[in-house]
C-alpha cells in the first residue's frame, strides 16, 4: 500500500480520466497539469506501487516500452497510432478468435495489438 500525496493523487486522476493505456511520460506530462514539480522518478515510483496494489495492469505493445491502465476492465484490445505513438483501448473481441487456433490446440488466451493511425494522425 503506498501513501496517498499530492503526486499520487494526481496520477491516479491522470488514469482516471485518460481512458487509455499510457506511458509514464505521458503520465508525467498530465500530473504536471495538477503537480507542476512532480519528477519521473516519482511517477515510476507510483506506477510500481500501483502495479503491485493490482490498481493498474501493464499493457504490452510489440517492440515498445510498457503502457500502463487502470485494472480489471473487461477483456479487451489495443490500437497503436504508429505516428504518435498512443495506444488506445478497443472494446470488444469476436469468439471467432478462438476458431484461428492451429487444429487440436487449446487456446488458454490471447492479446491481439492494431497498429495504424489515430484519427488524429490521420488527418496530418
Amino acid at each position: 500500500m503506498i501513501r496517498s500525496t499530492s503526486q499520487r493523487r494526481a496520477i491516479r486522476r491522470v488514469f482516471e480520466e485518460s481512458g487509455r493505456p499510457l506511458s509514464p511520460l505521458e503520465i508525467l506530462e498530465a500530473a504536471r497539469d495538477e503537480v507542476p514539480r512532480i519528477g519521473i522518478a516519482t511517477v515510476y515510483r507510483t506506477v510500481k506501487g500501483l502495479l503491485e496494489d493490482g490498481w493498474l495492469a501493464a499493457v504490452q505493445v510489440p517492440g515498445e516500452a510498457p503502457r500502463y491502465e487502470i485494472a480489471g476492465k473487461p477483456h479487451h484490445h489495443h490500437f497503436h497510432c504508429r505516428s504518435c505513438g498512443a495506444v488506445f483501448d478497443v472494446q470488444g473481441c469476436s469468439p471467432a478468435i478462438k476458431s484461428l487456433s492451429p487444429r487440436g490446440y487449446q487456446t488458454e488466451g490471447h492479446d491481439l495489438v492494431f497498429f495504424g493511425r489515430c484519427p488524429s494522425c490521420k488527418r496530418r
